[in-house]
């Protein structure tokens, strides 16, 4: 699941290059130069030794040319070897794009957000790095639709840091209806991004909700989703009951000591009819092969041998 929460974060700054300004800006308050264009740029910081160094992702502020950098480092737990490599980042990136560069860190759990705020000497008077830390405090509580349609990736990254949180239920809930005209990879992945960041019980009380039918769904997107939801809840179903008949109709077969082929136990497996299933097993309780759960309606060539009740004779009426 780490690693999936680590790739989806860099996927929201990747996906729009101006939350990482944004962020700096308006969150930390860093002021920064006025740029026209924020584009991702190559995160490969290799020195002149053959040593590579890659960055989580790099954002590169324009206005004609380079005006500033910023380096986007996502961290979910402490790691020492981040204190080494991120002045390298910095000063490397400087001295690539020939601008002004920053460390934004982004850190959703606050443990992790306060260790990555702690400076780093790196022994020159006065050359101390001090990373720019995204964490729950700075990331802002998203709850307005309107404006989490405006800037989804931020409606997420507040849903992945404040999941846990009593608000929890009400930022994801927001997530899932701004998430409309997006394209079908980017809404899965944002979708699953802000539910896997909720706590349990939030995340039961949001699908509870979802699938009492009571919550009015304002959005044709949501609508669909909870539809798509709901059908992979009774395919999830329907799968379970497939896979219980499936399992007892092979423990029927192995307690009356008939060996299964493995041809046959494919074709069970693979079956995915539960009315097949069901008559295969009736069929087990009596069978004397495996192989005579497949035949054509056994059951009537049996009604066949057996003794029928002569009919009554039919009374005449004298006349």
């Amino acid at each position: 699941m780490a690693s999936m929460l680590h790739e989806g974060l860099v996927l929201l700054f990747r996906n729009r290059p101006t939350l990482a300004p944004e962020l700096l800006r308006d969150a930390l308050g860093l002021p920064l130069p006025r740029y026209s264009e924020a584009r991702v740029e190559s995160a490969e910081l290799t020195e002149v030794v053959p040593t590579e160094y890659r960055a989580d992702l790099v954002v590169l502020l324009l206005e004609g040319k380079p005006v500033f950098a910023i380096v986007v480092e996502v961290q979910l737990w402490r790691d020492e070897d981040k204190r080494k490599t991120w002045p390298l980042y910095l000063t490397s990136l400087r001295s690539r794009v020939g601008c002004p560069t920053a460390l934004l860190v982004v850190a959703p759990d606050a443990a992790v957000a306060r260790w990555c705020a702690q400076p780093i000497p790196l022994g020159h008077p006065g050359f101390v790095l001090q990373p720019l830390v995204a964490g729950p405090d700075a990331i802002p509580v998203l709850v307005d639709e309107q404006e989490a349609r405006e800037d989804p990736e931020l409606a997420v990254l507040s849903a992945m840091a404040h999941g846990h949180e009593e608000i929890g239920q009400t930022i994801a809930r927001t997530v899932l209806e701004a998430l409309k005209g997006l394209e079908g990879d980017r809404v899965d992945l944002y979708v699953d991004l802000a539910l896997s960041s909720l706590s349990e019980a939030a995340r039961r009380a949001l699908e509870a909700l979802m699938q009492s039918g009571k919550y009015e769904f304002q959005s044709e997107f949501m609508r669909n989703f909870h539809a798509r939801l709901r059908s992979e809840r009774e395919e999830g179903l329907q799968e379970g009951r497939e896979k219980g008949e499936q399992a007892a109709l092979l423990e029927v077969l192995d307690a009356r000591g008939l060996q299964v082929d493995a041809a046959s136990h494919q074709r069970i497996a693979e079956c995915k009819d539960l009315a097949q299933l069901k008559i295969w097993l009736r069929r087990a309780v009596t069978a004397e092969s495996v192989q005579e759960l497949f035949e054509d309606k056994p059951e009537a060539r049996k009604a066949s041998k057996s003794v029928r009740t002569p009919k009554a004779p039919r009374s005449r009426s004298k006349r």
